[in-house]
Order: structure tokens, then sequence, then C-alpha cells
């Protein structure tokens, strides 16, 4: 990625952490492979994956804005380097051990044994260490996110990989595919990928915690007389009882409706009504509307 990942997602520094999370969306919503086979595109949506995954944890970049990391995450050298450090004075090895002890520590601290001639110092040395970690951003949709599901990604090393969506998931959860981050040196064991999960906004679901809201439009008769409707839910379809005389904001309550949370229950949906008038306006409704006004006529906005 640049070694800027503000300008890769076209912010600047003093950007809120909203700001990060919209930038990001708006560029996979563009340049995402799935959406975009431009290869300019693709190298776009990684540059800004990884600059949302560096940006997105506060503490981490704090840390990255203070210089302490690289635009990769990864530590930056340190004023003093180790020939400084084994040079002076002020170092415990120098003065009491040779440098061939102070590698043996080094040599015990990685794992590392003797080859070769046998002794502790003889011939060169095999480190084995576990790979790194290595960490990506996969965004999915709200009704994969809400009702579990599988997905299927593609690692850079063109490896096709088929990743399981927990019932639940949220912005911001991490998935770790154990194995399948940076391989190991030596013996060492690969590391793990780190999946972190972005829900796509969905325009007729809003989530709040593990509670869901959704809009339902109603016709004029169905909120004069109320009636049985038909509203979508995480699980599918089912009759909503509008009650008489409803009004357009007025929510309704499906317990148990929602999304599922970490201790196995689930939220509520709240169903906001929303009244829609007819394509046209008939001269029958129009006249009956009149009629109607002459005796019943009343002003909502009265005390507001």
């Amino acid at each position: 990625m640049a070694d800027d990942p503000y300008k890769a997602l076209g912010l600047g520094k003093n950007a809120s952490q909203d700001d990060i999370k919209k930038a990001y969306r708006r560029i996979a919503k563009t340049d995402h492979p799935d959406l975009n086979p431009d290869p300019a595109a693709h190298e776009r949506f990684k540059a800004a994956s990884s600059a949302y995954d560096l940006l997105k944890d506060p503490e981490q970049r704090a840390r990255f804005d203070r210089g302490e990391i690289d635009a990769q995450g990864q530590e930056q050298p340190q004023r003093h380097y180790y020939r400084e450090y084994a040079e002076s004075g002020d170092n415990p090895y120098r003065q009491h051990h040779g440098f061939d002890d102070l590698s043996d520590v080094f040599s015990d601290l990685f794992g590392g044994r003797g080859g070769g001639g046998g002794g502790r110092r003889g011939g060169a040395r095999s480190f084995d260490m576990r790979g790194p970690d290595q960490r990506f951003t996969l965004e999915i949709d709200f009704m994969t996110a809400a009702r579990g599901g599988s997905t299927r990604i593609t690692m850079p090393d063109g490896s096709v990989l088929e990743v399981k969506i927990p019932e639940g998931a949220h912005d911001d959860q991490v998935i770790r595919l154990r194995g399948k981050g940076g391989p190991g040196m030596g013996n060492g064991e690969p590391g793990d990928a780190l999946l972190t999960l972005i829900v796509a906004e969905d325009p007729d679901w809003h989530r709040d915690g593990n509670d869901v809201e959704t809009t339902l439009p109603i016709t004029i008769d169905e909120a004069v007389l109320g009636g049985k409707v038909e509203a979508q839910t995480i699980d599918g379809p089912v009759m909503l009882t509008v009650p008489r005389g409803a009004s357009s904001g007025r929510k309704l309550r499906l317990k148990g409706r929602g999304i599922k949370g970490a201790d196995g229950r689930r939220g509520d949906q709240h169903v906001v009504l929303k009244i829609v008038m007819p394509p046209q306006i008939d001269s029958e409704l129009a006249r009956f509307m009149e009629d109607w006004r002459q005796n019943h006529a009343y002003d909502p906005r009265r005390g507001k």
C-alpha cells in the first residue's frame, strides 16, 4: 500500500473515525474486484483496504501518527542500533561475555539450535520462527451478517478459501483463519489470516445493537381500517397486524425478530409504518374526502 494510508483513502490526518469508515466503503463500492475488473481499481482497493485496517483502530492509528509504526503496521527502527548498543560500555554482555555468548543467548531466545559442529558455537545455526499474521478486510452484505453464511475470498497467493460467517456478525468483528497467514521460518508454522468484517449498508434495514428497524409502506385504507399486512423479517415474511387509525411513523415491535447476540438471545425488530398515497387521486376519492372534511376536519399540527 502507499506510504500514506490517509492518502489511500483520500483523507487528511484530521479525519474522524467515521470519515475513515465512510471513505473505505465509498472506494469499495467503485473499486472492489467483483465490481470493477480494471487492474488499477484493484490496486486502489487493496491500498484502501490496508489503509482502513491500519486506521480503524484508534490506538494503532495514534502509533502511526507518532511514527512508531509504518504504513504496514510494522515497528519503525529505533534510533540506536544493535552495533551501538553492543559497543557501548553499558552492555553487560560485552563486559562479562564474548559476542559468541551473546549469540548463544539470541539463539536460545529464538529457538535456534547448534548445527553442524556439534558444539553450541559450531557451524551454522537454523532458526524456527512462526510466520507473521496477515490482516485483511472483508465486506459482507447485511443478510449474510444477520443470518450467517459463507463467502469465497481470493488470497494474495491466488488460493481461494471458503470463509464461514457466523450468525449475527457485526462491523469490525475479526475472523481468524489459522495457518493462512505468512510462511514460517525454518520449520516454524505459518501465521494466521485475520479478516476484519465490514457489514455493508442496506437501504431496507437499519441495525442498532441487536435490534433492527425496517419501514413498512401501507395504504390509506390499511391505515384507517387496520388489518393484516405482510412484513419482511430476517427469517422471511410474517403477517403483521396494523391497528385502526395508524399514522406514518408509528412503530410496531416484532419481539425476537432481530439479530442473534453473543449470548444466543435475539433482539427485536421495529417496524415503522409509512402511509403511501395511491399513484393517482381519482375523482371518487377526492369527492369522498371533500364530503368527509366538511364534518370531520381536524388539525394534526395544533399544539406543535
